[in-house]
């Protein structure tokens, strides 16, 4: 992700800080503004690739910020996650209405932004992105089709692939069996719900072939996340 250019509009102090600290960790060129004045300034200066915008912002709120790139020729097609403590759908609904392309609510992982990040950019600047996703020590190339574990290649069956990207892209998300057949198999394809937990077990295998411990959570009676690490 080196030179990918991520500007971050937090006003809370602390949040803005580890935000910043973990996108360069991740390669990530971020910056920060505090307000959404700064914002729009730091934007005309230099058009970022992706905008990280809180909703709450003195001055000038998010939703307002948002508008206002949505509405500009040169960044109607600036990438937007917006950043919010309301949790509402109705909330939600608005935000992405008025043009953002991600909604997060707080409080999150940064192990989650991240991988929303990559997730939107994969979708919207593809040429942006190394087809990568890394959680803890497991890495997937999801163009090679290849999966490490600290730095030790797992082979991975193709159902097992797709079950584990679907899940890496998502640390710390309970998905429900039903929620998994139709992310990894389709809709519109009949597979007995049981099915799933075949198929994790053998996720989970492959992913321990080393004695490496179990990174799969079962949530009982609701379903499997992939453990959240911040």
């Amino acid at each position: 992700m080196a030179n990918t250019r991520v500007l971050v509009v937090e006003d809370e102090e602390a949040l803005a800080t580890l935000l910043e600290y973990n996108l360069k960790k991740e390669n990530f060129d971020a910056t920060v503004a505090s307000d959404g004045e700064e914002a729009l300034i730091k934007i005309d200066e230099s058009q970022p690739d992706i905008v990280i915008l809180d909703w709450m912002l003195p001055n000038l709120s998010g939703i307002e910020v948002c508008r206002q790139i949505r509405a500009r020729p040169e960044t109607k097609n600036l990438p937007v996650i917006m950043l919010t403590a309301r949790s509402e759908e109705a909330d939600r609904i608005r935000g992405l209405e008025i043009g953002a392309d991600d909604y997060i609510t707080k409080p999150f992982s940064t192990n989650e932004l991240i991988a929303r990040v990559r997730a939107v950019l994969r979708r919207i600047r593809p040429g942006l992105v190394q087809d990568e996703v890394t959680h803890g020590d497991i890495k997937v190339d999801r163009t090679a089709h290849r999966v490490w574990r600290d730095g030790k290649e797992i082979h991975l069956g193709p159902t097992e692939f797709r079950l584990l990207d679907h899940l890496i892209q998502h640390p710390g998300r309970v998905f429900s069996r039903e929620q998994l057949l139709n992310a990894v198999w389709g809709s519109d394809v009949f597979v007995e719900v049981r099915t799933v937990d075949v198929h994790i077990g053998r996720l989970r295998k492959a992913l321990n072939k080393y004695n490496q411990g179990d990174p799969i959570r079962t949530v009982r009676s609701a379903g499997y996340a992939l453990d959240a690490q911040s």
